[in-house]
């Protein structure tokens, strides 16, 4: 039986590994666990040949007997942690499945222990997702208890490593497979599993797989999500080898201090991509030939409807990358439509495009995003919603250092609006960017962001507080306090405000500094900087030391010795400054040294070892130290004894006296004025930084009076032209009204000079006129050829008419009996009765005269060629004047 032990342990391990008896097997891993801890690396021999024959470690963690499997789990941990990633890489393929079938599942918790700690490891040599990939086929097995284990692993796992460190997209897209599970120790696994997503998603996991759940389901979870929710963010516990290597660089970039602190921030503001993943359709071969024939109707339904069907075509997660240059021209060109309902739709379009094709979508950012934000004046908020929205999508795609430039143009756009849109969209880009502003683009935005604080509106106002709130949240109090120093406290409150609520992604962190290069021991003979207080334990040190770089927190430690007793000392000038310091220390570490080379025969005096007695009482060279302090430890022999600086430390011991206090009370004097001048300069800031803010208010208060100045100024200039408008109306209506009043007065004057000039006789006249039939012979000259009574009427009625072509209207008129002048003329013609009628304006016949009731004939034979003469020329006259009057009064209607 001894012979069979030792046969046993004289095998080779590969070949104990495979045995066919369990206890020796059992030996080979616990055998091999303890070979792998004291090998030195990777490329030891026994280390090597198990990464040459990865496939071994399949029945190690595969062991029929679950004692050997609990010491072969064990001797592959101990393995993995001396091979590295390339052992990790060699045999996780074989051994992560047999692992969680036959290690996790186990009865005996140290086995399980041991295997989950195999997992871990593999992840934390290599990477996660390979070891995720061989676990999820796990959550399908047939037997209830393996998917168990597997599930509590997985929860393991993510509590070690975060979901930033281990994709989580994967288990959770598997978890409502799982919930659906009979067994209720698996569904209480997934639930464990799911709350521990939750401690790290949060609400953003749900939409991968909330609702595939039943509302049973949902509510459970719902309330143990409340018993976590106010927990706080929980941090990576295991780092990987390659975040091990980051953060020990971190650390030593950072002379060891906070450049742990530093990585760890940094890991906990990486990104947790939660996006579903989804196959990328080739949409460009799906949009229609006659698009841009139908874009460039002169209908805008017949645009929209094109619009509208590249709309649906677009509607999808994922689009394949193709030559979409004509069909984001297109839609810049609808940018400048008339039709909103045309603008909305194109920018509708312009972010599915850019959602679909993400990261592919940079290339088309300059084309499109010009055209959009001089769009952004549309005061309907409905298109400036599709509009932003197409931005941010557009900005996802690209990032900050790329729109930056184009943001801050249209920060000095002339239209109100455009601006204030501009600046939310700043907004929107600085706290979705995962890439902090470099320090000059810090700059531009902190100064132009500083300018929309003076704005005459007050939303205008508000979102450049915002904007420097949120870039204070991103780039820290240290880089924001130059920006924020010139502003007013109002404005800083404001700003501080934004500060506090705002949500960002990303974070200034400065690069570190490189460390400093470590200085090189200066030799022996180096004089020693002045002003400068070696170590105490340097003294005692051989000269080498003497080069050691002195503390600086003791300024005052260059001082000449206090007098003593000792005749050299004694006579050396106590020293102001720090010049003195290499002679001290030179007689400290080499009395000798001087003008006169340092020998045997002449010891210094401050060494108490026994000398012969005129030496000792001889003037030491001392005071040549103090002529020659440049001499120090140049004169000094390299070879020179230790003996020589044994008693040291009784001279150091005498120095600080007397002159160090002086100057250590110069020092807190001047570390007081210092400190008063330093308060001095904040409380000239502090007053500075209220003028100013005051200058700003009144500035302020300035522009808002000048405006409203401006704003009176011309409505009093408005008014004024109304009122002379007004005048100038008023006193064009009363010139014509007094004109008409002279022309009806004139008018008047000239028809009472008619009627006054016809007064005599009227019945006369009329009776002449009306009763001579026959005589024609007096009017021969005026037209009246023909002879008898008709013949005259005729000629009458042709007559010439007057310049003005009215003679007949107005022959007329004066025989009307509705005629104001025939009723002036003639004002006896109603009382004699209506006997005597007027000419006919149509030539009518002229009815014979009769007897007027005075008994006067109506013969004109008994009337004197006198009479008729002389009313021919009254009637003659008559129609003159009224032409006359008639002709100026038309005159006078045209000046009107």
């Amino acid at each position: 039986m001894a012979d069979q032990e030792e046969d046993f342990s004289a095998l080779p391990l590969p070949d104990r590994f495979v045995h066919k008896n369990w206890k020796v097997r059992k030996e080979g891993y616990e055998a091999a666990a303890k070979e792998f801890d004291l090998a030195a690396s990777e490329s030891d021999p026994v280390v090597r040949q198990f990464i040459t024959d990865a496939g071994i470690w399949k029945g190690v963690v595969g062991d029929s007997n679950v004692a050997a499997q609990q010491e072969g789990l064990g001797a592959l941990c101990s393995f993995l942690n001396i091979a590295g990633p390339q052992g990790a890489t060699r045999t996780r393929n074989t051994t992560i499945a047999t692992i969680a079938e036959k290690g996790l599942p186990s009865t005996r918790p140290a086995a399980k222990q041991k295997a989950l700690e195999a997992l871990l490891l593999y992840i934390e040599m290599d990477k996660p997702d390979p070891v995720i990939d061989e676990l999820l086929p796990i959550l399908s097995h047939k037997q209830p208890k393996v998917i168990a284990a597997c599930l509590d692993a997985l929860t393991q796992i993510y509590h070690a490593y975060g979901c930033k460190t281990v994709e989580p997209k994967p288990i959770l897209k598997a978890l409502p497979k799982v919930y659906g599970h009979a067994d209720k120790n698996v569904r209480a696994k997934a639930q464990e599993l799911t709350v521990e997503f939750y401690r790290w998603l949060k609400d953003a996991m749900k939409p991968l797989f909330w609702n595939d759940l039943k509302p049973v389901q949902q509510q459970d979870l719902d309330k143990l999500f409340e018993k976590v929710k106010d927990e706080p963010p929980p941090k990576q516990e295991r780092l990987l080898r390659s975040q091990q290597a980051a953060k020990e660089t971190a650390t030593a970039a950072g002379g060891g201090g906070g450049g742990g602190d530093e990585y760890r921030d940094e890991e906990e503001e990486a990104a947790i991509d939660l996006e579903p993943e989804y196959e990328a359709v080739d949409v460009f071969s799906k949009i229609p030939k006659d698009f841009q024939e139908r874009l460039g109707s002169s209908k805008w339904k017949d645009r929209k409807e094109a619009l509208d069907d590249v709309y649906k075509i677009l509607d999808t997660p994922r689009i394949a990358e193709g030559p979409f240059e004509e069909l984001v021209r297109g839609f810049a060109k609808c940018m400048k439509d008339a039709n909103i309902a045309v603008v909305s739709t194109a920018a509708n379009c312009v972010e599915l495009l850019a959602k679909g094709l993400k990261k592919s979508f940079a290339k088309y950012r300059s084309t499109i995003m010009n055209p959009m934000m001089e769009r952004l004046k549309e005061k309907k908020q409905s298109v400036t919603d599709a509009i932003g929205g197409a931005l941010d999508a557009v900005f996802a795609s690209t990032s900050l250092q790329d729109c930056l430039e184009e943001i801050l143009e249209f920060l000095k756009h002339k239209n109100p609006q455009v601006k204030l849109e501009s600046t939310r969209f700043l907004i929107r880009c600085l706290k979705t960017t995962r890439e902090a502003p470099s320090q000059a683009e810090t700059k531009t935005i902190a100064e132009a962001s500083t300018k929309l604080l003076t704005e005459s509106q007050e939303v205008q106002r508000s979102a450049g507080a915002e904007v420097l709130g949120t870039l204070w949240k991103i780039m820290g109090d240290r880089m924001m306090a130059a920006h924020l120093d010139g502003l007013d406290d109002i404005r800083k409150t404001k700003i501080k405000e934004y500060y506090e609520s705002a949500e960002v992604k990303a974070k200034y962190k400065p690069k570190a500094a490189a460390p400093p290069p470590k200085a090189a021991p200066a030799p022996s003979g180096k004089r020693p900087v002045p002003g400068k207080r070696p170590a105490a334990g340097g003294i005692r040190k051989p000269a080498p030391a003497a080069a050691a770089p002195p503390p600086q927190d003791e300024p005052t430690a260059p001082l000449a010795p206090k007098p003593t007793s000792r005749p050299g000392p004694s006579k050396l000038a106590a020293p102001k400054s720090g010049l003195a310091a290499p002679s001290r220390l030179g007689g400290l570490k080499k009395p000798g040294s001087g003008l006169a080379p340092p020998s045997a025969a002449a010891p210094s005096p401050r060494r108490p070892i026994a000398s012969p007695p005129p030496e000792e009482t001889a003037p030491p060279p001392q005071p040549k130290l103090g002529l020659a302090p440049g001499r120090g430890l140049a004169a000094r022999p390299l070879g020179k004894p230790h003996a020589e600086t044994s008693q040291a430390p009784q001279a150091v011991s005498q120095a600080p006296t007397g002159l160090s206090l002086v100057e250590r009370a110069e020092l807190e004097e001047l570390r007081a004025e210092v400190e008063r001048l330093r308060r001095q300069n904040e409380e000239i800031r502090a007053e500075r930084t209220k003028l100013t803010s005051q200058i700003h208010e009144l500035q302020n208060q300035n522009a808002q009076l000048i405006e409203d100045h401006t704003r009176d100024v011309l409505s009093i200039k408005a008014k004024e032209t109304q009122l002379v408008r007004a005048r100038s109306d008023y006193e064009a209506a009363e010139q014509t009204v007094q004109n008409q009043r002279r022309e009806v007065d004139r008018l008047k004057r000239e028809l009472s000079r008619q009627v006054r000039a016809t007064s005599p006789p009227p019945t006369d006249l009329s009776d002449q006129i009306y009763a001579d039939a026959n005589s024609n012979s007096r009017f021969g000259d005026s037209g009246y050829g023909s002879t008898g009574l008709y013949g005259r009427n005729r000629t009458f009625a042709a007559q010439p008419q007057s310049p003005n072509g009215e003679g007949k209207e107005n022959i007329d008129s004066l025989s009307r009996p509705g005629s104001n002048l025939s009723g002036k003329l003639s004002p006896m013609r109603a009382a004699t009765g209506s006997a005597k009628s007027s000419l006919s304006s149509r030539g009518g016949r002229i009815s014979p005269p009769e007897s007027s009731g005075n008994g006067i004939p109506g013969n004109h034979a008994n009337t004197g060629a006198e009479s008729w003469k002389r009313a021919a020329e009254v009637t003659q006259n008559l129609k003159q004047r009224i032409e006359m009057m008639k002709a100026k009064q038309g005159i006078g209607r045209s000046q009107q």
